[in-house]
């Protein structure tokens, strides 16, 4: 068992292994202590007030370390509970994140203290708190934009692609449970609350019944075997929440809620997804399916189109823009029932003076183009005649992954219209 080090030091790295000792380490080895008669009070000053968590049989508070003056995350977690010893369950817990210190998207532990009836687990502190607070935050500017969203998903994953390689299932993943490192300006995550983390082995299936009700899978519900994409449906589960506010299977009290994801009844047509990235709601949806091997993994998650698109490439506020022309590879004509007039130029005093300026986008395609679909324009927007000539853009259900230039036809798409007519 790694965590076997002298007080104030850091954990090492696992070794090969590791992933063997975890799930015999509650059984052999006790956790890191300090020396003897030492304790945590010896080392270590509690904020008054610092109370950053509460839990059935733990509470998390802040503290100081009085040699270096750093402040840690102390969760006090009590050895018996119910009549019973838990303290191999802690001793597990230990364990994990020992295993875990390898991931920088899983909170740190510094050092455990053991008295008579409590362990102390001496965490990183993560200045930001839960992103649960902006999650159901009412401020506009404290909620989460997409961009935030994808830049948190992609490591939420990291931190979770690390605990799957090891066979590592976390069984608990919602917005208390992720932690930043900041929150202004916005941080990095830390996943904790490793409690009901298990080991995931291939030749011995896990049946439980755990979990935080809004986030729990169908197989658990279903008594069915727990696997590591368990995990998965409480990541779509968490994304949708993170974009929306909005707890997607919460009922008016647990039954309701369990039916609801029995059920699989969940609301796609929510205002606030359909203003998203049009790849937003295929990510959530790929998660939210009802049998585990229909799920995607954590590695096709973090290939998903939807968390590839960077910053900088940003979409246009729709006054921007411009109608545009399509290369298509195709010798097939592609006519429409009618063909509207293009719509008459506008040009500035500017324009005027310096000749009429054309700005159009040529997107050439080596395959046959798909279905085009035409976003909604907000039913809150009252539109001028010629505000609306220039108010639609097109999106393509399939992102070109290379561009060649093949000789064809060219055709046109019309601002006002979503037919299709020869050039």
């Amino acid at each position: 068992f790694p965590s076997a080090r002298a007080p104030g030091t850091r954990a090492a790295d696992p070794g090969p292994s590791a992933v063997r000792r975890l799930d015999r380490a509650a059984a052999c080895c006790p956790p890191s202590r300090p020396a003897s008669g030492e304790s945590f009070s010896d080392h270590y000053i509690v904020i008054p007030g610092g109370e950053l968590g509460r839990g059935k049989f733990a509470v998390v508070r802040k503290c100081v370390e009085k040699c270096t003056g750093h402040e840690y995350a102390a969760k006090f977690m009590r050895k018996r509970r119910k009549g019973q010893d838990c303290r191999m369950e802690i001793i597990h817990e230990i364990a994990v994140l020992e295993l875990a210190t390898a991931s920088p998207r899983v909170v740190g532990l510094h050092e455990v203290y053991e008295m008579a009836s409590e362990m102390v687990l001496v965490l990183e502190f993560a200045a930001g708190g839960e992103i649960f607070n902006r999650c159901v935050s009412q401020q506009e500017d404290e909620a989460f934009r997409e961009e935030d969203v994808k830049r948190l998903m992609k490591q939420i994953l990291e931190g979770v692609a690390f605990l799957h390689q090891n066979n590592i299932a976390h069984l608990d993943l919602k917005p208390q449970n992720i932690l930043l490192t900041s929150s202004s300006p916005l941080g990095d995550i830390k996943i904790v609350d490793f409690g009901l983390s298990r080991m995931i082995c291939s030749h011995q299936e896990l049946r439980e019944i755990m979990g935080t009700p809004e986030y729990v899978a169908p197989e658990i519900l279903n008594y069915e075997p727990i696997s590591t994409a368990t995990d998965m449906w409480s990541i779509g589960v968490l994304t949708y929440v993170m974009l929306t506010g909005i707890s997607p299977f919460v009922g008016e009290d647990k039954q309701e809620t369990f039916l609801n994801i029995s059920q699989l009844n969940v609301n796609y047509d929510q205002e606030e997804l359909q203003q998203l990235d049009q790849a937003a709601l295929p990510f959530i949806q790929m998660l939210l399916r009802k049998q585990p091997q229909d799920r995607a993994t954590v590695e096709q998650c973090l290939k998903h189109p939807w968390l590839q698109s960077s910053d900088s490439q940003e979409i246009h506020p729709v006054e921007e823009i411009l109608p545009v022309e399509v290369q298509v590879a195709s010798s097939t004509t592609i006519s429409s029932t009618s063909s509207p007039e293009p719509p008459s130029s506008t040009t500035t005093p500017e324009e005027e003076e310096e000749g009429p300026v054309t700005e159009e986008l040529i997107v050439v395609a080596a395959y046959t183009l798909g279905q085009c679909c035409q976003s909604p324009t907000s039913e809150k927007e009252v539109l001028t005649a010629e505000q609306e000539a220039i108010s639609k853009r097109f999106r393509f259900d399939e992102p070109f992954s290379a561009l060649q230039e093949v000789p064809g036809e060219f055709i046109y798409l019309t601002p006002f219209t979503t037919s299709i007519s020869n050039v």
